[in-house]
């Protein structure tokens, strides 16, 4: 299908709107991407990828190479004049292949993707920006201006904005883009740093001066972040800034040798009212802007990505209702406020001025680290496997679920391989996952497809839904085979079904809590339903608008 006929346009080009190229040209689904910007930014601000977004760029074939080519951190430190006060450790995080962070320049990032666009088949348009937008019932109506000064109207049934924070898409489409502006600038820049610095944590350091990030990207390269007062004009800030502040404010000593480049900017939170507006989306900064703390911002947008992406595929080849492309808004508004509110905290610790907050924020930190709390609770924030869609528990909900021994309830993510089983094992610097096993056939000759890893990986499927299968172990071969036959005839022919009869006990056992379960999981790795093998076609058939039953 040429480009001008793709059924979605996707505006702007950064690493958002390639990713939810890529998953909608991955599902045969055509689409054009278009980028008023003639070139890449060399200066991005963006430099991690935490594991919950590798987990989800393996549906697009690309989180190893990003692994290949970008240096892992294995935690996040917190420190206060030079002092350690505690250390998420992302390598001590169970329920994921990726246990470590990634960091790379999000230009190489860029790279990569839109290599994988390439492979795909797809091209960015560049030097075609959006200057008209109307909808309709069955299409949007859209007028892009060209490099030369050439307009073109053109109708497509989905447009995708994923052009950044000061977004086009968003303002043809009316939708307010509400927030705060902290009274927060930052100098940042990537410098050759000489000494006795972390390579290994991404190191947030405070000080009653303000504070400092240090994020390590390999070869004596650092992403620096310094709290500075609010620029009165465009004058990069000079090298000697930044070796004043990491004598004052850094955890070791350090020589800057050289600024590869640096740049000033203000912090601004804002979110956008609704993500969805007829048959239009928002994504990523086009959607939400956040502090820089904890490095978010970029790795929620590509959440966003993947959401939108194989429901809009799906609904695009007739999968999933319509209906369905409604949850994006409502998944992805609040899972953007969660990490928006987590991110100003972490902004505020490092403002603390005062001797008596210093003292208590310090105090506080080192307890919890202590305790466990910053590995059990702050860790999986950071890494954003803490991702979940749907209200959190109420406290009599999380009570039943901490009495049964599982967390599976309704958008909770699910600790699964996502796409085929392959090479995670070796991207995770970990043995090799080779040798998936097969769930056992059935006395009518039929077969759950997939299967699991010797060490209890289960992959999901990427494209469609995955029902994983636990049964009584008193059932007879019999009773499994008709139970899994009737399943059968009443799903979808792309369901992936997969047996855990003989999975070994692992992360995924104790999320689904004990007892015979079928777990209905989405393309994108979170569970739609935990029911009775019974249920799972009721399931199936609610699953294609997204609505629990």
């Amino acid at each position: 299908m040429p480009a001008a006929e793709a059924p979605v346009l996707v505006v702007g080009a950064g690493p958002v709107g390639l990713v939810v190229a890529c998953e909608l040209l991955q599902q045969g689904v055509p689409v054009r991407v278009v980028d008023a910007n003639r070139s890449h930014s060399l200066h991005s601000r963006a430099i991690s990828v935490w594991p919950r977004v590798l987990e989800v760029l393996r549906r697009i074939d690309v989180a190893d190479t990003l692994v290949e080519r970008g240096h892992r951190v294995s935690g996040v430190g917190y420190y206060s004049s030079g002092r350690l006060l505690g250390t998420a450790r992302l390598d001590r995080l169970p329920d994921t292949p990726y246990p470590f962070g990634l960091m790379l320049a999000q230009s190489r990032t860029e790279e990569v993707l839109e290599k994988r666009l390439a492979e795909l088949g797809g091209t960015v348009e560049r030097g075609v920006r959006l200057t008209g937008l109307a909808q309709h019932p069955e299409h949007c109506a859209v007028t892009l201006e060209h490099e030369d000064g050439a307009t073109e109207e053109t109708d497509v049934p989905w447009l995708v904005g994923a052009d950044g924070a000061h977004s086009t898409t968003r303002k043809l489409l009316g939708i307010p883009f509400e927030g705060t502006q902290p009274d927060v600038s930052f100098a940042i820049a990537d410098a050759h740093v000489d000494g006795d610095l972390s390579d290994r944590l991404l190191g947030y350091c405070y000080s009653p001066r303000g504070s400092l990030a240090l994020g390590p990207l390999g070869d004596d390269v650092y992403r620096l972040a310094v709290s500075v007062p609010h620029p009165e004009d465009d004058t990069p800030p000079p090298l000697a800034l930044f070796q004043e502040v990491l004598d004052e404010r850094a955890p070791g000593h350090g020589v800057v040798r050289g600024l590869k480049w640096s740049t000033t900017f203000r912090v601004r939170v804002r979110t956008a009212a609704r993500f969805s507006a007829g048959r239009c989306f928002l994504a990523g900064d086009a959607a939400h802007v956040m502090s820089p703390a904890g490095g978010q911002g970029m790795n929620t947008g590509l959440q966003d990505a993947v959401n939108l992406g194989w429901k809009l595929a799906g609904v695009a080849r007739g999968r999933l209702d319509p209906a369905a492309l409604d949850s994006y808004d409502a998944e992805r508004r609040e899972a953007a406020h969660r990490v928006t509110a987590t991110t100003g905290r972490q902004t505020r610790w490092g403002f603390v001025s005062r001797r008596a907050q210093i003292a208590a924020r310090d105090v506080a930190l080192r307890g919890a680290d202590r305790a466990g709390l910053v590995q059990r609770a702050l860790a999986p924030i950071v890494a954003q496997t803490d991702t979940h869609y749907g209200p959190a528990p109420t406290p009599t909900e999380l009570a039943t679920e901490l009495a049964r021994g599982t967390g599976a309830r309704p958008g909770a993510r699910v600790p699964v391989l996502l796409g085929a089983v392959g090479s995670a094992g070796q991207a995770a610097g970990e043995e090799s996952r080779e040798g998936a096993v097969a769930g056992p056939d059935f006395p009518d000759g039929t077969s759950p497809g997939g299967g699991f890893t010797a060490d209890g990986w289960v992959a999901a499927e990427r494209d469609a839904f995955t029902v994983l299968l636990r049964w009584d172990p008193a059932d007879s071969a019999a009773h499994r085979s008709e139970a899994y036959a009737r399943m059968r005839a009443g799903a979808p022919a792309e369901t992936r079904w997969t047996d855990l009869s003989a999975a070994p006990d692992g992360v995924l056992t104790r999320f689904l809590g004990p007892g015979p379960v079928a777990a209905v999981v989405r393309p994108d790795g979170h569970l739609f339903r935990r029911v009775r093998p019974d249920e799972v076609p009721a399931a199936l058939r609610a699953a294609r608008a997204l609505r629990h039953f």
